[in-house]
């Protein structure tokens, strides 16, 4: 028979209290004062009854902990998988009970019941306190039968022990005292209700971990210390292709089994390994759990290397700034010259591979832009283009930017470590400007990263594998750095796989006028300026396009028409004085033009105009007749006559 003593709320563990007779109205009278903390279950049943009444509970997760005494709660221990905590009997019990007999009965002889084992200290107690006591100790409720039996036939008329001794006592005429104290009983409700408390904790731990585990997309498998597996789940089952409906531990161990050895035998964890498990290609690891300083199992992780490599692109691209992109493609190369056409036929066919690619040219013949080109033609379009000048920092710093550090790595390091430039590049295009400038200790880091294919940071001892492509840059001679010293030969084989030379501007005269164009219309939308202007602005700098050898090439060039969008756009600037201070680069050409007034063409006089000076200007434009004229400041009529004479 089972009662619920307290009010039912889910939240609080469940006590079973079972006893026979005096223990369960004892434990009735005691539980009220814990209803706050837990809720109590009265059983009056003993043993074999008690443990078929109690497994309904139990199986229910109604009860979390039973609470009984002597032969009863030893038996229940034996029998039930919740934990069982037992009513202890202490000495002042002991000392009460003794106590009540010898007043009631004075002069009795008396009998002691104890469950499991007598007390020495009685037995030498009994002397002092001037009585006749006699012990019998039980494990079983026929041994409580034989006790009380015994002690009767040696003369013992008042027996102490538990309800059932009690219950013998009277049924044979003698009388009796209950051994229990009501203060035994609330130190057994104390020690209930935090046993409870605390297997609610583990318990819902478990329930998480377990909900956490099985919607896991990696496998997982945990193992004791002796190899015998604990938990797994279903996602490990899935990778490894197990039968559920066969014996999974063997299976199990047959496929991790030499890890898990290893793991469980050695003194470290065993490393992440790729390996081939039915087919699929599976990141396996191992790590032992460590308890109170030894080992007791280990956990099995396995990982499908597919979706490891999706993860970690996804979690690259979510760090990575948002603004290292590829803005030009190799349709941004203006002109139509055949040097040019044999710079972008050779970037659209390395753009079809991942080599390395080495561009060299002039200072401002446009060598980022085709890099950028690349990328953008490449199937890594989509995917960050990184840009490093490696003349920008110095030594320090470089090594920092391109590798990444630790935390700590050196004094200033960034909390939490930085990642470098080859991380942040995974997947995508790296840009080295200016590689025949980077610092001789670096180059052998550089060219270990080109080998490998893998990167360390400052201050770590583990490499991360990077899938990057690599182009570098640079306007000095790599062949004569290597004679001199100040650049590696195998750094230099390593780099220059494909080559792109990029012309200098001079040796593409053709492509000047468009490109021109193309510079003046990007400035002319800065400047708000309009067709007329720009058409005038043209005119004007047409002669110096095959005049001028454009030293700084195509950035050289950018300038010029930026500074003429600003300096002619009110129609100034027409007098040769003028001209050599807005642009004193020209200073040394022997034919400097004087601009003509865009808003009114007036003849000059005829005999100012030389036909030399016509032939010379007509060559300088061209042979651009109305450019000519309006060089010259005089009509296209005069012009022509001139050209009669």
């Amino acid at each position: 028979m089972s009662t619920l003593i307290s009010h039912p709320n889910q939240l609080r563990p469940g006590i079973a209290l079972v006893s026979i007779s005096r223990m369960s109205t004892l434990c009735e009278t005691v539980a009220p004062r814990y209803n706050e903390l837990a809720r109590f279950f009265s059983i009056r049943a003993g043993y074999g009854a008690a443990v078929t009444a109690l497994q309904a509970y139990v199986d229910a997760g109604t009860v979390d902990v039973v609470l009984a005494a002597g032969s009863n709660g030893a038996y229940l221990r034996d029998n039930l998988s919740v934990p069982v905590v037992m009513v202890k009997v202490n000495g002042f019990d002991v000392l009460n009970a003794i106590t009540q007999a010898i007043t009631a009965w004075p002069g009795e002889t008396i009998g002691l019941v104890l469950h499991e084992s007598v007390s020495r200290e009685l037995a030498n107690l009994s002397g002092w306190l001037n009585v006749a006591l006699k012990q019998r100790a039980y494990r079983s409720i026929d041994e409580v039968r034989a006790a009380v039996d015994t002690l009767a036939a040696e003369g013992c008329t008042v027996i102490i022990g538990p309800g059932m001794a009690c219950d013998l006592a009277l049924q044979a005429g003698l009388q009796c005292v209950f051994l229990y104290s009501i203060g035994a009983v609330e130190e057994a409700f104390e020690r209930s209700i935090e046993l409870a408390r605390m297997s609610r904790q583990k318990e819902s731990k478990r329930v998480r971990l377990n909900t956490i585990v099985a919607h896991l997309r990696d496998g997982v498998a945990a193992f004791d210390e002796d190899g015998q597996l604990e938990v797994v789940n279903p996602a490990m089952l899935d990778l490894l292709g197990l039968n559920r409906s066969s014996d999974v531990a063997s299976q199990l161990l047959g496929a991790v089994g030499p890890h898990l050895r290893e793991t469980l035998d050695a003194d470290s964890p065993s490393n992440e390994r790729i390996e081939q498990i039915g087919g699929r290609s599976l990141i396996v690891n191992c790590v032992p759990i460590v308890e109170h300083g030894s080992r007791s199992g280990a956990v099995v992780t396995v990982q499908d290397t597919l979706i490891a490599q999706r993860i970690d692109r996804s979690l690259r691209t979510n760090q990575r700034p948002k603004h290292l992109v590829a803005r030009h493609n190799l349709a941004d190369l203006i002109g139509g010259s055949p040097e040019l056409e044999r710079v972008r036929w050779l970037a659209g066919a390395s753009a079809a591979h991942d080599a390395t690619v080495l561009l060299t040219g002039e200072s401002g013949t446009g060598k980022e832009l085709v890099a950028q080109g690349i990328h953008n033609a490449s199937r890594r379009r989509g995917n960050p283009f990184v840009a490093f000048n490696c003349a920008a920092l110095p030594e320090g710093l470089i090594e920092s930017e391109l590798f990444g550090h630790e935390e700590g790595a050196f004094t200033g390091a960034r909390r939490g470590g930085k990642p470098g430039l080859f991380e942040v590049a995974h997947t995508g295009t790296i840009f080295l400007d200016e590689i025949g400038e980077m610092p001789a200790a670096l180059q052998s880091r550089l060219l270990r990263v080109l080998q490998e294919r893998e990167v360390m940071k400052l201050g770590s001892g583990r490499a991360t594998p990077i899938d990057v492509r690599v182009i570098a840059a640079t306007h000095r001679n790599l062949r004569e750095l290597v004679k001199h010293g100040t650049f590696r030969a195998d750094l230099n084989f390593r780099l220059n796989l494909l080559q792109i030379e990029l012309p200098p501007l001079r040796e593409r005269r053709s492509d000047i006028p468009g490109l021109a164009q193309h510079l003046l219309a990007r400035s002319a939308a800065k400047y708000h300026l309009p067709a007329t202007v720009t058409k005038h602005i043209l005119e004007f700098l047409s002669p110096l396009f095959e005049l001028y050898t454009w030293p700084g090439n195509v950035r050289e060039l950018e300038n010029v028409v930026a500074r003429a969008a600003i300096y002619l756009s009110d129609g100034s600037g027409s007098a040769r004085e003028d001209l050599q201070a807005m642009f004193p680069e020209f200073g040394e050409m022997q034919s400097l033009p004087v601009a003509a007034d865009r808003h009114k063409v007036t003849d000059a006089p005829s005999g100012t105009v030389t036909r030399d000076d016509i032939m010379r200007v007509l060559q300088a434009n061209g042979g651009n007749r109305a450019a000519a004229s309006r060089t010259l400041g005089i009509g296209r009529t005069t012009l022509w006559r001139l050209m009669k004479e």
